[in-house]
């Protein structure tokens, strides 16, 4: 058996299962297999299987050579919306039982994410937990955490009984101001676990103690209803991976910055909403702070969903108040925006005649129809074949042969002869129309939050993403794309490289007058250091006191009275009053830089409610270094040339020279394919390609600086 020790991160995406291994010289190498939809576990212990055979070992001694195991899942946001989690009933306050029914009354018409829109159009989701599963109980504690009606401990054995009797195995307790003071949800939790010993149980003062009683309810009682379905699915994750012969460290990557230990995974299942996507946009974070770039938007491109996330100054963007299953969560995560646009996406011609592609994806499994696999609908891929940008013989590496005459044949039925047009100009047009909804997305991310995307350097990964960038980018504006050399897989990459993470966070109110000249007289900085102290004491008593943990400090600003808030960073070490007057000052000039110059309104006074302290204890991965950008040789370019095809572009057919992407270094002018494993490059017509030694791929479009 070998002695390498390899990190290995996977991802589990709607059509494919992703694999990157790193051993300790750094070298990275990405492996494919198709998502198993009926047991995505089986899926991800094929790419096993696949990795071990090329690394020329069986599957036991490159499980037992694996020091370190990272996983990215879907499982969480599936559950949720296939609404398969399992069946929850809730504890709360006498007279706040609708609140979950309710949700926020004015989020029809203050931009509350999928609640947009005029209210008459406004529909609630399907509810999580049945009104017959919803208890109120007689309990009552004020704003300052003063219990005004004391806690009946009976009632709650009465309910822990009637939820036994109806089998209920998920339970969320959220009383209102629990989040000042958690006696009364303690009280409850220990009777609930007296009558109710295999329950899975969360308590909102634990989970999320923030301001906002919807909020920490939809929270709580999410983090329930997934919480069994996560423990299943990791326990058997792991267990095949530990009967294999793995015996190293397992670890699930949580969207809000990092990754957690698997048990700890199971208890904060909520964090694993996007946790697959949020694992890309953290190591394009990593690469552009090597690169010296500051403003990035990743798009992550596969065969169901095109995910986009943003780094500002450095930094992705993490929301501290995120949207699943159209439920308002106290769940901060990487901002990460998705639409049904991948390779998979369904293309079809509406009552209207108009063409469609998307949300519906063939997924793995039938697939799109060139994959022959019983298919006969046309997707995106079906089109990139038919206009002569994949080679159906060199699909994943040649493993998965792909047959043109099956795409051409649904393209015909389903668009082609319904619209009037020749095949390839139909196909051209499925390309189009999704390019088209990708560069909306993401001029939606920037422009809609106040960002020039000229300003931005797009990386290109996932299955599709570097096919497509090229069109989307342009589309939108941006004129630099980099492809990672781990593109193919990325956001596995990510889970492999991220940090251990763990965030807490905890509302307590204080505000200034208006008018006010020195808004930190009227604040107590003492309190504020107080509670980041309470905050910093339970994060490293969490991470085991690292020698290696670093702390960072966020307080959250708004104005008086305003609905969102602003993330502003706070120094180590204890603050006056100058340090605090001066992070107000901070807040101004951060909202005057997303919002223009002029908008923000210091005489309207401000308010601080939440407090976060996240933790980090950096991963032990030697990353890939990235060589700086060399002319190449020309004799590179020469040698890994395999020909000249034509493709179509914007409807024209070019001579495109087609070369394979492994051993290629230098400057190539558009049209150009780099054909690779995993992923298949375009470099349009107006572009330039420099590829690099390390494999990562710049493209310029024309007239960039």
């Amino acid at each position: 058996m070998s002695d390498a020790r390899y990190r290995v991160g996977t991802d589990v995406g709607g059509t494919f299962t992703d694999m990157v291994v790193v051993d300790t010289a750094g070298s990275i190498r990405t492996f494919k297999a198709p998502t198993t939809t009926d047991d995505r576990s089986r899926g991800v212990m094929d790419v096993f299987a696949l990795a071990a055979g090329e690394l020329g070992l069986e599957l036991g001694d490159f499980c037992t050579a694996c020091a370190y195991i990272a996983h990215g899942t879907t499982a969480a946001t599936n559950a949720l919306i296939e609404r398969n989690g399992e069946l929850t009933a809730l504890l709360t306050t006498r007279g706040f039982g609708d609140t979950l029914l309710v949700q926020r009354a004015k989020g029809s018409w203050t931009g509350m994410g999928a609640a947009t829109g005029h209210y008459s159009a406004r529909r609630n989701p399907t509810p999580i937990v049945p009104r017959e599963l919803i208890f109120e109980v007689d309990e009552r504690m004020n704003r300052r955490g003063e219990a005004v009606v004391t806690l009946d401990l009976e009632q709650v054995r009465e309910i822990a009984r009637a939820i036994r009797d109806v089998r209920v195995r998920a339970v969320a307790v959220c009383f209102l101001w629990s989040l000042v003071n958690d006696a009364h949800e303690r009280a409850a939790a220990a009777m609930l676990r007296e009558e109710l010993p295999d329950a899975f149980l969360t308590l909102s003062s634990e989970i999320a103690p923030v301001i906002g009683e919807y909020e920490r309810t939809a929270t709580a009682v999410i983090n329930s209803y997934l919480g069994p379905v996560i423990e299943r699915y990791v326990g058997t994750l792991e267990g095949r991976l530990r009967e294999t012969g793995f015996r190293g460290e397992f670890a699930v990557m949580d969207s809000g910055g990092g990754v957690l230990a698997a048990e700890e995974a199971t208890e904060r299942s909520i964090g694993l909403l996007m946790s697959g996507p949020a694992g890309g946009v953290l190591a394009s974070g990593s690469l552009a702070r090597r690169r010296g770039l500051h403003n990035v938007i990743t798009a992550d491109m596969g065969g169901t969903s095109f995910d986009v996330g943003l780094i500002v100054d450095g930094d992705p963007i993490v929301e501290n108040l995120s949207v699943a299953g159209s439920y308002h969560l106290a769940a901060p995560r990487v901002q990460v925006t998705a639409i049904g646009s991948g390779g998979g996406s369904i293309a079809s011609v509406d009552t209207d005649g108009l063409l469609r592609v998307g949300p519906e994806s063939a997924g793995a499994t039938p697939g799109p129809a060139c994959y022959g696999k019983g298919g006969v609908l046309p997707t995106v891929t079906d089109a990139d074949l038919v206009l002569g940008i994949i080679d159906p013989a060199y699909f994943l590496g040649g493993r998965i042969g792909l047959h043109a005459d099956l795409a051409l044949d649904a393209i015909r039925r389903e668009i082609a002869e319904p619209l009037g047009l020749g095949v390839e100009e139909a196909a051209a047009g499925i390309r189009s129309v999704a390019d088209n909804q990708m560069a909306d997305l993401l001029r939606k991310v920037t422009v809609e939050q106040g960002h020039d995307p000229r300003d931005f350097t797009l990386f290109a990964y996932g299955g599709a993403g570097p096919t497509h960038a090229y069109a989307f980018a342009e589309e939108a504006g941006i004129d630099r794309i980099l492809v990672p050399a781990t593109a193919t897989a990325h956001s596995a990459y990510g889970t492999a490289s991220s940090d251990r993470f763990r965030a807490f966070q905890i509302s307590d109110p204080q505000r200034t007058p208006p008018m006010s000249v020195r808004p930190e007289e009227h604040l107590d900085v003492a309190r504020v250091n107080r509670r980041f102290r309470e905050l910093e004491d339970r994060c490293r008593a969490t991470m085991g006191g690292n020698g290696d943990l670093v702390l960072r400090r966020i307080l959250f600003f708004r104005f008086r009275r305003q609905t969102h808030e602003l993330p502003i960073h706070v120094p180590e070490g204890e603050l006056d009053a100058e340090a605090l007057g001066a992070l107000v000052r901070d807040f101004h000039a951060r909202y005057e830089q997303l919002y223009g110059a002029g908008t923000s309104l210091p005489e309207a006074g401000v308010e601080i409610n939440t407090f976060r302290v996240e933790g980090r204890i950096p991963a032990p991965l030697g990353r890939a270094t990235d060589d700086a950008l060399e002319s190449g040789d020309a004799g590179v370019v020469e040698r890994t040339l395999l020909g000249v095809r034509p493709v179509r572009f914007d409807g024209e057919t070019h001579a495109t020279s087609v070369y394979r992407g492994e051993g290629l270094a230098g400057v190539v002018d558009g049209p150009a394919i780099f054909e690779l494993p995993g992923t298949t490059v375009v470099v349009g017509p107006r572009q330039t390609a420099h590829v690099e030694p390390s494999g990562a791929i710049q493209i310029v479009c024309a007239g960039a600086s």
